[in-house]
């Protein structure tokens, strides 16, 4: 593999989704409490978009025909939606705690949040600017980091050794 080339950010980045229709990558960038909007065809930083009311910014998911690409947020616990064409939030939404993984499932209009403070929150996408959590399943304290596969129809939950529980990939089927 042969690097191609390098775009410097303010901090360490954390999760980044690519435009399938265009040539914007967003990357969060939590120690700067932003996210940087990149143009891969230029390698340039085209934008930065702060993050002020709710910080510690990890997980990040895109919903590329809506235009909208939604934060997953720990301080405080809140699940942030930006407009991609202007950079502003448009709505936010409490969260579980601890937030890590966050993946868009576009069939269904729905959010699933994998969250370190023991839950899985499935948010229900009821317009472009309208969500609410449908549903908070409880998993383990430190469950956090998940996949998800439209193409398979699953979200796996990667499940920590705790006191007398093994460790567990716990697998979950989206219901309609």
């Amino acid at each position: 593999m042969k690097s191609t080339s390098s775009i410097k950010l303010a901090a360490h980045p954390e999760s980044f989704q690519l435009e399938a229709q265009g040539n914007r990558i967003f990357v969060n960038v939590p120690g700067a409490k932003q996210v940087a909007v990149i143009d891969r065809a230029r390698s340039t930083v085209l934008a930065t978009w702060p993050m002020t009311q709710f910080t510690a910014n990890f997980p990040l998911a895109l919903d590329e025909a809506n235009g909208r690409l939604f934060v997953g947020c720990r301080q405080p616990a809140r699940l942030v939606v930006v407009d991609t064409a202007t950079g502003k939030p448009v709505t936010d939404l409490a969260i579980s705690g601890d937030t890590d993984d966050l993946f868009y499932d576009a069939r269904r209009k729905r959010l699933y949040l994998s969250c370190g403070a023991g839950y899985v929150d499935v948010i229900e996408q009821r317009g472009a600017d309208t969500y609410l959590l449908r549903e908070r399943i409880p998993t383990r304290a430190g469950a956090r980091t998940s996949f998800f596969s439209a193409d398979l129809n699953e979200f796996y939950l990667a499940v920590p050794l705790q006191d007398r529980h093994e460790a567990e990939i716990r697998v979950f089927q989206p219901q309609n």
